[in-house]
């Protein structure tokens, strides 16, 4: 069986690590680190992404990814108390209301506050519960005495500095993680609870593995370039929960086909085969509104076949919920294809 408390304290980690689109570089390293702990080749491309080779029994290369970075936001302009700020990727803004965040400095300082609506007070602004929630109408209210522009600025706060939104990691004793960017830290977790898993197990992969650790997916193009060698790729990243769709928060969830268009046809019926083979806990489905990994190297010209998997994720893009079940399909599933 995998390793619940090392996945489960890995996920809990690393998605303490504030890591929006472009942002990635503290949580490559603690990547980097816990693959040198099983004696792993770890390179990082020019763009920061991480890749991790696992040696097979023979030369033919399958990929693996998932990715690191969240959702978040930048700080677009500075007013005489508060910021205002654009996104980075696309979260429900309307959860964000109320969210604490940080924001980080470009010379490394740390400061938090509160994203909220410009009318946050119900005892003074008529359009307090009906005003859109959205960039343009929230800002960030700082914990710090500021009352100018200017004292914001002798803070070191610019425009361009990075905003993170905490995620509010809870695991409960029934076995749900509940928390933001599940979409994918949880899934850089599954993957490291692979390999913890054949390492135990003393298992050879049969192809070599090359495990992708993108930085940039949730803006597009996280693994738009990927290791020419890769001929199969796999994207481990959350599965869809919701109207018209058949996976649960228990399931492993293998998708078709997405917005970028159908996932490889023969890829997609093996790991179905294997899911019901190994008796595992799955759904195929449709995501009307998705793009993966393998979409972005899909786009980037790279010559491979492609398929998408993941442990079925609910609220996707606001507060996210999964459970550990959905976790240990995909864990499973991953390793009977590798073997």
């Amino acid at each position: 069986m995998p390793n619940k408390k090392y996945i489960l304290d890995l996920a809990k980690e690393i998605l303490s690590i504030p890591s929006p689109s472009g942002y990635c570089k503290k949580v490559i390293e603690r990547i980097e680190t816990e693959a040198k702990k099983f004696n792993l080749k770890f390179e990082r491309t020019p763009k920061g992404n991480g890749i991790i080779t696992i040696p097979g029994k023979d030369d033919y290369v399958v990929g693996l990814s998932a990715h690191v970075d969240t959702l978040g936001a930048m700080v677009r302009s500075i007013s005489s108390t508060t910021l205002k700020f654009t996104s980075i990727g696309g979260p429900i803004w309307a959860t964000m209301d109320g969210e604490y965040c940080q924001i980080h400095t470009r010379d490394g300082k740390t400061y938090t506050g509160t994203i909220l609506s410009t009318s946050p007070a119900a005892h003074v602004y008529k359009d307090a519960n009906s005003k859109d929630r959205k960039p343009e109408s929230m800002e960030i209210r700082l914990d710090e005495v500021v009352k100018s522009k200017e004292d914001i600025e002798k803070l070191g706060i610019e425009v361009g500095n990075f905003i993170s939104i905490d995620p509010k990691t809870t695991i409960t004793e029934s076995g749900f993680i509940k928390s933001r960017f599940l979409d994918d830290k949880v899934n850089v977790a599954s993957l490291f609870g692979m390999i913890e898993y054949i390492t135990r197990n003393k298992i050879t992969p049969k192809h070599t593995i090359k495990i992708v650790i993108s930085t940039f997916e949730e803006v597009g193009h996280g693994s738009s370039w990927i290791p020419e060698d890769i001929e199969e790729f796999i994207a481990v990243d959350m599965g869809c929960i919701g109207s018209d769709l058949t996976c649960t928060e228990y399931d492993v969830s293998i998708c078709a086909k997405d917005s970028s268009g159908p996932y490889d046809y023969d890829m997609t019926s093996k790991l179905v085969e294997l899911a019901k083979k190994n008796k595992l806990k799955y759904a195929c489905d449709i995501y009307p509104y998705y793009g993966s990994d393998v979409s972005a190297a899909l786009r980037g010209g790279n010559n491979i076949k492609g398929a998408l998997i993941g442990p079925g994720v609910h609220a996707s893009h606001g507060m996210e919920r999964t459970h550990y079940d959905a976790i240990e399909n995909t864990i499973k599933l991953l390793v009977e294809y590798i073997k």
